[in-house]
């Protein structure tokens, strides 16, 4: 039998597959990353952050044929369900002998919180199981009904684009071992849209496909009518930096999810990220973010825009698909350019990692062959003082990214140089 999300009874067969050993849930966090950092990296690269499902974090080690048959809707909502029992786990929770307490928690959770359509089916709940009622709320959370756009670029993209802020908010409920008050789900949302239309006015004027984008975030936000007044406000009159609440200030994974809203904005547009670079260093500075972490965000959006442009209604035009990786090609080749020789002479000692790196053009790398050459890499590039993002905590963690990216560059350089393996 197999394994289907968009079927009653499928987080207690995700419980069978964690009892019966064939997943393992098991979370290590590099000792030089916070907690929150961390949670950050992983999570982005899983697409939960964009709110579009590009890899699951513990089922994909099943690697289920029936997984191709599966709905977006349905992988975003199991995506979502593992992205919580990810911060479960690196919260310290213990989800082979505690599974009951983590399904327990999510419902309290979600119990606390006037989510539109779940806090008034209270009676129907009572006829319910805990896993058949989270199965109902998670439903719900990745549904949007409404039709809100004509010939929207970005609605065949994205769904409930808003699902990371229910495991930023489910985070700071671990955390704290409570909720942060109802309202302030549609205040964060209201943060998020201000973003928007800040980064968008960034270059003086909003461009249709951010105004798209806009329109797509307002609707997954499901805002009252009084905070929906608001946000349409900001979308017409403008925002700027202090418009954004106070409140949440102390919420470092939301400040990085501001950041990437930022980022995406601009891409959403087709900008070149260099021509926005003091913009988006002075909202790093406005949030109290390091400057050194904007690099994190635009290298996970790159390798998010690029891979999955035909999957993305904006980027499936041609010109544009072409523009975007042009200006990622162009700053890579000259920031490895920079050192070509060098790094060139240094792989050549090295013919394992080349034919690593070779083959991750082709298919992927195991997690073995990820380890050998995030190490080995590391170790060369630690002489680079040009390629400095992978100097930054998580460096290691972002090179599996940055392989994603550029791995036809290294071979061409191979090419050029007449190396042979």
């Amino acid at each position: 039998m197999g394994f289907s999300p968009g079927s009653k009874g499928w987080i207690n067969k995700y419980a069978d597959y964690i009892n019966r050993g064939k997943i393992i849930v098991d979370v290590e966090k590099p000792k030089e990353l916070s907690l929150e950092h961390f949670a950050h990296l992983q999570l982005s690269q899983s697409g939960i952050v964009f709110g579009f499902p590009t890899e699951l974090i513990f089922l994909n080690q099943l690697k289920l044929k029936e997984e191709a048959n599966w709905t977006t809707e349905e992988k975003l909502k199991l995506l979502l369900f593992e992205s919580q029992l990810f911060i479960f786990v690196l919260n310290g929770g213990d989800v082979l002998n505690e599974f009951d307490s983590f399904i327990d928690s999510l419902n309290e959770y979600y119990g606390k919180y006037s989510f539109p359509a779940i806090h008034k089916l209270t009676s129907f709940f009572l006829k319910e199981t805990q896993e058949e009622r989270l199965e109902y709320i998670l439903d719900k959370r990745i549904d949007i009904k409404q039709n809100f756009i004509d010939n929207a670029l970005w609605v065949n993209y994205l769904n409930n684009a808003f699902v990371y802020l229910d495991v930023i908010l489910y985070h700071e409920f671990i955390k704290t071992k409570k909720s942060i008050v109802d309202s302030n789900f549609e205040e964060l949302a209201l943060d998020v849209l201000k973003t928007i239309v800040i980064s968008a006015f960034s270059d003086g004027e909003m461009q249709q496909p951010e105004r798209v984008m806009f329109d797509v975030f307002l609707a997954s936000a499901n805002l009252s009518d009084s905070r929906k007044k608001i946000a349409l406000h900001y979308f017409k009159n403008g925002a700027t930096f202090t418009d954004l609440s106070a409140l949440f200030s102390h919420i470092w994974l939301f400040k990085r999810f501001l950041i990437d809203i930022s980022v995406l904005t601009m891409y959403s547009n087709h900008d070149t990220i260099s021509q926005e670079k003091e913009f988006l260093y002075r909202f790093c500075d406005f949030l109290h973010i390091p400057r050194e972490e904007l690099n994190e965000t635009i290298v996970s959006i790159e390798q998010f825009v690029v891979s999955h442009a035909d999957k993305i209604s904006f980027l499936k035009n041609r010109s544009a698909v072409e523009h975007i990786y042009d200006n990622i090609s162009m700053r890579w080749i000259k920031i490895l350019g920079r050192n070509k020789d060098k790094l060139i002479a240094e792989i050549k000692q090295s013919k394992e990692l080349m034919q690593l790196i070779k083959k991750s053009t082709t298919e992927d790398l195991t997690k073995e062959e990820k380890e050998k050459v995030k190490t080995q890499f590391m170790d060369i590039v630690k002489t680079m003082p040009a390629i400095t993002i992978f100097m930054l905590p998580g460096g290691a963690i972002l090179m599996p990214i940055v392989l994603k990216i550029i791995p036809a560059l290294i071979p061409s350089a191979f090419r050029d140089n007449e190396i042979e393996v």
